[in-house]
């Protein structure tokens, strides 16, 4: 009996719970008001909950770990997308975040800067304090490179010789660049030249041509005769820059003349991209002497009075002095003045002037002169190097195409010759038309064709704004549609059925007062007496069975009550 007893009280106790409830209407009114309003609520902080954008993405643990406690720090609510690759936050607190995270030095990334440096203890090496300072710029490199657009991560690897007092022992340093490129970004060659130069300029001694990039899929982006293309490059640009600034230039000047837009323009460029020096040296010999600068001037003069000293092989017939003249020999003066054109050098002209007077007389003896004089002139020379302009111009063929005009009725009219005459010459002026050059120019006046410029455009109803309009009212129709259902289908019969129920309640308690009344019955005192003493015996009954159920119930109630008797009473 006893288990039989402890296996139906659960039951029983179940039985009588739903009895209370429908006994009690206002219960399940209550549970499902509370409900709506939950379910209404719950609804509503969805269609307010905000839309979530990557903070950063790609991260590693530690820098993970690190920014999640500071978001979990600042109350900051936050999401994890691509299996835990990326954090993701409130959009409008996304660059708040970046800009309070990079206070606090974060993310760190993988590589370390020269903050390393700080962490130096005292007492370390030489070897130690070396590959520190190369770790450190090794991390320093790879994070400017990675502030390129293309480029999502960088690894940065230099090789650095030790140094050698010997010249032909010294080795250049060296270095390995690694790029992970985003996806769909590509380097072109300018900006493969431009990241090799900055390595190139942040090591001393690292020559451009010792560094080697590499992209994520093992592609040598440092090639060979990259300076050939990279000049093609800019050929290119400077050639598009002189068209676009002719062409600017010729539209400008005929818009206010036929309207903007009623004027194209065309125009091609040959530009000599090739660089030439010239070096040109001339002379002019047999100059006149008097316009000529005299570099040096040499005079010699020898006079000798007298016979010639004995000389000679001693002992010979030449040591004799020579016997006297029979006659005296009067020499005239000779003068040998010119100037040696065929004695040009290097250096100048040189004129010869000589002259040698011969004189014996009977009493003096014989008497001899001479004068030298040689005088160097410059030379007159012309030295001329002329280097010419890389990019000049060599050739302008320009195409302009003119709308019709438009009359007052709204119909196209053909321009006049003296019109394109004048837009011609104009456009002329504009161009910098140089005959000589080659240059050409065609005026052409036709009609254009009417485009609608919208036509590319999408539909509003395909635009991303409007999608992202209708996704929000749909959320918040969404709501509205669940509130409503809630309300007709769980609030509303509630209301309903109570309403009812209170309804029957007061008919029935006006139909058995309308009985009472009608069928009053007189009853004596001691009717009237024993009348309530039997009313009060069946609710005491009531009363106790009622306590007994619940003491069978649960004890723990009825312990309870009877303490609280006993406290009210000492």
């Amino acid at each position: 009996m006893t288990a039989a007893a402890s296996t139906q009280t659960p039951q029983n106790k179940t039985v009588e719970w739903l009895n209370r409830l429908r006994a009690n209407p206002k219960i399940p009114l209550m549970v499902a008001g509370a409900a709506a309003v939950a379910i209404i609520v719950a609804l509503v902080l969805w269609a307010k909950q905000p839309e979530y954008r990557v903070l950063y993405s790609n991260l590693s643990d530690q820098d993970g770990g690190a920014i999640v406690t500071q978001l979990t720090q600042m109350n900051i609510p936050y999401n994890f997308a691509d299996n835990g690759a990326s954090i993701m936050v409130p959009a409008e607190k996304v660059y708040d975040l970046r800009l309070r995270l990079a206070q606090q030095g974060l993310p760190k990334g993988g590589a370390v800067g020269f903050e390393l440096m700080d962490q130096e203890k005292f007492g370390i090496s030489q070897f130690s304090e070396q590959v520190n300072y190369q770790r450190a710029l090794e991390g320093e490199l790879a994070r400017t490179i990675e502030t390129l657009g293309p480029v999502k991560n960088a690894r940065v690897h230099l090789a650095m010789p030790k140094p050698s007092l010997f010249v032909r022992e010294q080795k250049s340093p060296s270095a390995s660049v690694t790029l992970n490129l985003q996806p769909g970004r590509a380097l072109d060659d300018g900006q493969v030249a431009a990241i090799v130069h900055m390595v190139s300029s942040a090591v001393a001694g690292l020559p451009p041509g010792n560094v080697t990039l590499v992209d994520q899929t093992g592609r040598l982006l440092t090639q060979s005769g990259t300076g050939a293309r990279d000049l093609n490059d800019a050929q290119l640009k400077y050639a598009s820059d002189v068209e676009g600034r002719i062409q600017r230039r010729i539209e400008s000047i005929l818009a206010p003349i036929v309207g903007t837009g009623n004027v194209h323009a065309q125009v091609t460029a040959q530009i000599d991209f090739s660089n030439k020096e010239q070096t040109e040296e001339q002379y002019r010999p047999n100059s006149d002497p008097s316009q000529m600068a005299v570099r040096s001037r040499q005079l010699n003069t020898n006079d000798q009075v007298g016979g010639a000293y004995p000389g000679g092989v001693p002992g010979a017939l030449s040591n004799q002095p020579a016997p006297a003249n029979s006659a005296p020999i009067d020499a005239p003066a000779g003068q040998n003045n010119g100037q040696n054109a065929n004695g040009q050098n290097a250096n100048g002209q040189n004129a010869q002037r000589t002259q040698s007077t011969s004189t014996a007389g009977a009493s003096s003896g014989p008497h001899s002169s001479q004068r030298d004089e040689t005088t160097n002139y410059e030379v007159d020379r012309t030295i001329r190097h002329t280097k010419m302009n890389v990019g000049d111009v060599q050739r302008l063929s320009v195409a302009v195409v003119v709308n019709y005009r438009q009359l007052a009725n709204g119909k196209p009219l053909a321009l006049t010759a003296d019109q394109l005459k004048q837009i011609e010459n104009l456009t002329r002026e504009a161009m910098g038309y140089t005959e000589s050059r080659g240059d050409t120019l065609n005026v052409v006046n036709s009609q254009f064709t009417a485009s609608d410029e919208t036509g590319g455009e999408l539909p509003f109803w395909q635009q991303q704004a409007f999608i992202d309009q209708l996704l929000a009212a749909g959320r918040w129709l969404l709501v509205l549609i669940v509130a409503w259902l809630l309300w007709r289908k769980a609030v509303r019969p509630q209301l309903q059925r109570r309403a009812e129920e209170v309804k029957r309640v007061q008919e029935i308690q006006q139909q058995n007062k309308e009985v009472e009344e009608s069928v009053e019955v007189r009853l004596s005192k001691d009717e009237q007496t024993q009348q309530r003493r039997a009313n009060q015996r069946l609710s005491a009954e009531v009363m106790s069975q009622r306590i007994r159920e619940m003491s069978d119930n649960d004890p723990r109630v009825v312990a309870l009550v009877i303490r609280q008797w006993m406290s009210n009473e000492l």
